[in-house]
């Protein structure tokens, strides 16, 4: 039995247990646990789940009722609380995050922020076995932390993304800890702002002088760590983006030697980012510069998709926040028009709408309900046509009539109460797209 299995087993053995929601994760958690020898599993999840002899459910609008009488809660990611339960009951809380940065062997890379973590952890893992390392990418980006256990190893290289729900509850912290941006965002899940940069910081609560922290420039005021800290930014900082290259202290490399598929200024400052990250890790920067060349950019995120009748149509569904969708602007210059909108969770629309009233490319602002509407309020521009859409399918025939140039879909809202997820959305808007112009 490998070291992290027994540490498992003697976390959960003789203890009651529930597992805090039942989606993948809830699900992995399940499989770890019957090998463990928990005195009693329970399963509390709103939805309905089928009964089973290896455990008891707890379901419904009383779902959280269950959480007095037990030892420990596996929470999900998912399952947000915000005041819904008392500190007693907090204090029983853990995650497969937290486990996973308590007891995973190797070296651990950690990577969060409110925009960027999938690009940047997929980057470093790049980078990592271009240089022959033993590398895992896990957490946020689809992997539950625990899942791949049984391959960890001392020598392992573990790139994991961290969501702010994965953070939340955590009580230790990665070797390396990447925090890229934190701007309001899953406002209705926490009960405000604070709480959730509060999430987000924990990613290096827990770091010792041993430690290393990659951290926004613009964040210096929240860091308070014994951990080495690299501040990265655009032009200020020790590493990040200036003048269209990048620059880790004192090494410069121009734009020019730059061969990467991502585009955009954001995206050079993941790149910075996750070479250093990678170097720290025991990488080599030349090696992984080298191979930045064929890393495929992720779906969903600035992604050209086609060009149909001359328009280039974008789909950048990952975009929930207004500065998502300046970025996506000032990666495509030209781009005359652009869709937002989604569920509106009260962030506030001023750096976006004062970003197109000072005049950019766009031509025409596809609404789509709800939050699109907040947005179209603070157009003052009149050389904006501002277009309103019920649905997507309505959005992407407006696009259609109306685009000369250039197309992006970046709503900078969340998708819930109209899809499932910002994914759903994405594929949806392709395949609307493909449509159209097929009739």
């Amino acid at each position: 039995m490998d070291n992290i299995t027994q540490k498992l087993r003697a976390f959960f053995k003789g203890k009651r247990v529930v597992i805090l929601g039942f989606g993948r994760e809830g699900k992995s958690t399940l499989e770890i646990l019957k090998d463990c020898e928990p005195e009693k599993i329970i399963i509390a999840d709103r939805c309905e789940i089928s009964p089973d002899d290896s455990y008891t459910v707890c379901t419904g609008e009383n779902y959280l009722s269950c959480l007095d009488d037990c030892d420990i809660i596996m929470k999900a990611p998912g399952i947000g609380l915000k005041n819904d339960v008392g500190d007693d009951i907090k204090a029983k809380i853990t995650s497969q995050m937290d486990l996973f940065l308590r007891y995973a062997p190797g070296t651990v890379v950690g990577v969060t922020g409110t925009k960027g973590k999938s690009t940047t952890s997929s980057l470093i893992y790049h980078f990592a076995r271009a240089c022959g390392k033993d590398a895992f990418l896990i957490g946020n980006i689809g992997v539950p932390p625990l899942e791949k256990i049984a391959e960890f190893t001392q020598n392992s290289l573990i790139v994991c993304e961290m969501s702010c729900h994965q953070l939340e509850y955590v009580k230790a912290s990665p070797h390396i800890a990447v925090l890229l941006n934190v701007y309001p965002e899953h406002l209705d899940h926490y009960v405000d702002f604070n709480a959730y940069k509060n999430a987000k910081l924990n990613i290096f609560k827990y770091q010792t002088e041993k430690d290393s922290l990659i951290s926004a420039y613009e964040l210096s005021p929240d860091i308070n760590t014994r951990a080495k800290v690299i501040y990265a930014g655009f032009g200020e900082g020790d590493i990040g983006t200036k003048n269209g290259g990048i620059y880790l202290y004192d090494t410069v490399i121009p734009g020019d030697d730059i061969v990467s598929n991502l585009k955009g200024e954001h995206n050079l400052y993941n790149i910075a980012i996750a070479l250093k990250a990678a170097e720290l890790s025991g990488c080599d920067i030349k090696a992984s510069l080298l191979s930045l060349k064929d890393f495929i950019p992720l779906e969903h995120r600035l992604e050209l998709f086609g060009t149909y009748e001359g328009v280039q149509y974008i789909n950048d569904s990952i975009s929930t926040a207004p500065q998502t969708s300046i970025a996506a602007l000032k990666a495509y210059p030209g781009t005359d028009t652009l869709i937002v909108g989604g569920m509106d969770r009260g962030i506030s629309y001023d750096e976006l709408t004062e970003y197109l009233n000072k005049g950019t490319s766009v031509k025409n602002l596809i609404i789509l309900p709800d939050s699109g509407k907040r947005v179209a309020q603070g157009i003052v521009n009149k050389e904006i046509n501002i277009l309103y859409a019920d649905n997507m399918e309505m959005a992407v025939a407006l696009a259609k009539e109306h685009t000369r140039v250039r197309c992006i879909l970046s709503p900078a809202a969340a998708s819930y109460g109209f899809y499932k997820n910002f994914e759903e959305r994405g594929r949806h808007f392709k395949t609307l797209v493909d449509e159209i112009y097929k009739k």
